[in-house]
Order: structure tokens, then sequence, then C-alpha cells
């Protein structure tokens, strides 16, 4: 094994979720800063990049968002909460970075590669993300991927609902990214889930196509803050070979 790897194995094992921390403690808060930087270099789908990042340090917010979390340990002891939000509302815009961004790279006259990647990003994407608020425009690309699918291989993520679960599956990544570089920078994260997301939303001012993904806490463990030892299921009942 690599050392790199018996670094990353050490941080994997030793990132628990921490319901307690310890405000005595001193607090590096550029740790947050790096590690939100890396999680932007997360996997992502597409690269659209649909994500956002608020970060909370001032004690009263902090509060505020406890309240909004029923007031669980993980929030209202935090030494700061970042909160990772959705975007699937600037699908266009991050479309047309990509294209700029290839655009940059690429030189004319294209070639097919290159025209290719356009595309992607200027018929492919928009055909995919466009959607209406009645889902009218999703109930007929579901017509046909069951078509296409009939014949052949197809794609049957197009639906609203779809679009919703892969950015929110990207903005998992990132949370992942934030809580394991937090880890390596000696300081400890809970992910929650357990909170009013209306009441969130509103606090921080966003619209209403912006969507909360989950709210990560973070600061300084104390030993009551990891409930009991860490259990999960028998390797054999999750991993199988095809």
């Amino acid at each position: 094994m690599k050392a790199s790897a018996e670094i990353f194995n050490q941080i994997v094992n030793e990132r628990r979720s921490v319901r307690v921390y310890d405000a005595e403690v001193p607090f590096d808060t550029d740790a947050v800063a790096r590690s939100i930087d890396r999680a932007i270099l997360s996997p992502n789908s597409s690269n659209m990049q649909l994500w956002e990042f608020y970060r909370v340090r001032d004690p009263k917010k902090i509060a505020a968002i406890a309240a909004f979390c029923f007031n669980q340990p993980a929030a209202l002891t935090a030494t700061e909460l970042v909160i990772v939000v959705t975007r699937l509302d600037h699908w266009k815009e991050h479309a047309k970075h990509n294209v700029d961004h290839l655009k940059k790279q690429f030189k004319e006259p294209y070639g097919k590669k290159e025209e290719m990647a356009l595309n992607y990003y200027q018929k492919v994407m928009p055909l995919l993300y466009s959607h209406d608020p009645m889902n009218i425009l999703g109930f007929f690309k579901k017509i046909v991927a069951t078509v296409k699918g009939i014949s052949g291989l197809t794609y049957w993520q197009v639906g609203y609902a779809d679009l919703r679960t892969i950015v929110h599956k990207s903005a998992a990544l990132a949370s992942q990214t934030i809580m394991l570089s937090l880890k390596s920078e000696g300081y400890d994260s809970c992910p929650m889930e357990g909170f009013d997301s209306r009441k969130v939303k509103k606090y921080l001012g966003l619209p209403g196509g912006a969507e909360i993904n989950m709210i990560i806490s973070t600061g300084t463990a104390k030993p009551e803050g990891i409930y009991g030892e860490r259990f999960r299921l028998d390797r054999s009942e999750v991993v199988f070979e095809v």
C-alpha cells in the first residue's frame, strides 16, 4: 500500500459524525475555505457544477440555523456550518460556461471531436435539462425514452425528479470531499439532513430553484460527541462481484 493510501485510509477511518463540539479549542477557519476549494474539484455530472456552498460563522446565525435543525447538538455546538445547495436553475449559465471554456481550448476549424464536445453542451444539455413547472416536457421525454428503450439502449433519467436527483448526487460527492478534507485538517464534522429546508432557504434568501442538499457542521469533537462505536454491515452483505 502506498504511503498516500495509508494516510487516506487513516482519514476515512478517523472520520466520524460528531454531534458535540468543543468551543474552547482554537479553530482555523481557513481549513474550511481549503476544504470547500477541494470540494469544488469533486466529480459532478457533465461538469455542470450545479452547487453552491454557504459558510455560516457568526454565532448568532449559527444559533438561528440550529433552531431550524431542531436544535440538534451537532448544529447548536458547531464552530461553523457549511450549507451545500443545489442550483438546477443555473443549468443554462453553467452549460454556457463549459462552452466558453472549450472554445478557449480548441483551435478553429473545429474537428469532429471538438464539434461533439460543443454539441454536448449546446444541444444535449438543453435537451436533458429543459423542464417546465407542470413537467409536461418531462412526460414527453419519458415517452421518447421508453420508445427508444424498446429496441435498444436509452437514457431513462430525463424527468424533473431525475434532474433533481442528478444534481443532489453531485452535491453529495462535494459534501463528502468537504468532510474528509476537514478530517485531514484535524477537524470533525457531521452531515445533517434533519432540518426545516423551507426555513433555511428563506433565511439564506435563496430562490425557488435552489434546494438544500445538506448542512455540514464542523469543529473539534468532544469525547461525548461520538455516539458509540461505529457500526457497519458485514462486507458480505453489501459487496457483490458480478
